[in-house]
């Protein structure tokens, strides 16, 4: 491997120590353990819903839903928890809303060969008006004790989205490297025609794509809503763009067939760190705006001049 190809497949990794570091110096209440836990907690919906956005980006796909999935499952887990007293009936409602409209996704994309990003902007737009629709306009409140279990519950002192998003970080990066099934997203991104060929049933694979899409995005908008004991039907804006960004940062493809959990957890880490240090630094929200967007485009170039490396090595 010449130093081309390692700055390749390994340079995020050199730009997440340099992030590090950076960030030490510039802040160094950074490396504090109540910043460290602020920084997970502020990554975690991330974080989630990014291990089945870079299965929809290995497989050469977009999911753009994912935002409005997050909040319409923070809507559907507060109002039925309230209507049932119950967070499990309620995490359960909230999956079953992400997977509808997930596998909608996956059937028209699959089925009706429509462009992923068409099919899942449209798809934005319906789940938001439902969300909203469903709480009347405006945040909705959980009324009935114990809603709030899974987003402030802590063990080791660490609290529990965290662990959520390790959990994920683990199941996903099994499934990914050590199943048939992960292997086969790879392979439908790298080439869809050879991966037909070879027998990979495509347009289910894609069909569970996008259900396990649904379902994650809304089952973090649950963990959220619990976070803070409410469901906010404006919550998840811009979710789908800060995903797309971390993996891409981690070197997912956005023309599929590559990418590795390892390096969407560097990607989700990057994005959260520099967001972090803007935070502690007290620089106005407009200019992380503009350092957020600066981030998305150097990951795109990037994406492309790793492609042309591979491709010429």
């Amino acid at each position: 491997m010449n130093f081309k190809q390692f700055l390749a497949q390994s340079g995020m990794f050199l730009v997440f120590f340099v992030v590090v570091v950076v960030s030490y110096m510039t802040a160094p209440q950074f490396m504090s353990k109540e910043n460290m836990i602020s920084l997970g907690l502020q990554v975690s919906s991330i974080g989630v819903v990014s291990c089945t956005m870079l299965f929809c980006l290995a497989a050469g796909d977009f999911d753009l839903s994912v935002g409005s999935n997050f909040a319409l499952g923070g809507m559907v887990g507060v109002l039925v928890g309230n209507a049932t007293s119950s967070l499990f009936f309620g995490v359960l409602a909230a999956i079953a809303a992400g997977a509808v409209f997930g596998l909608l996704n996956g059937i028209v994309v699959a089925k009706f060969k429509i462009n992923a990003l068409i099919t899942t902007l449209a798809t934005m737009q319906i789940v938001r008006g439902l969300a909203n629709i469903l709480g009347h306009g405006t945040p909705q409140t959980a009324e009935k004790p114990g809603f709030d279990f899974l987003g402030n519950q802590a063990y080791l002192s660490i609290p529990l989205p965290i662990w959520i998003m390790i959990l994920f970080f683990v199941i996903f990066g099994i499934l990914l490297n050590r199943t048939v099934f992960g292997r086969n997203i790879l392979a439908i991104g790298g080439n869809k025609e050879a991966a037909l060929l070879a027998g990979v049933q495509v347009d289910r694979s894609k069909i569970a794509i996008f259900a396990l899409s649904g379902m994650v995005a809304a089952f973090a908008g649950v963990v959220a809503a619990s976070r803070l004991v409410v469901a906010s039907n404006n919550a998840g804006v811009g979710l789908e763009l800060q995903c797309i960004s971390a993996c891409v940062l981690g070197g997912v493809s956005l023309s599929g067939g590559i990418g590795t959990i390892s390096g969407t957890v560097v990607g989700v880490l990057i994005m959260g760190i520099v967001e972090n240090v803007m935070r502690l630094k007290s620089i106005d929200a407009f200019y992380q705006l503009v350092v957020t967007g600066t981030i998305l485009l150097l990951a795109v170039l990037f994406d492309r001049v790793k492609l042309r490396i591979l491709k010429s090595a």
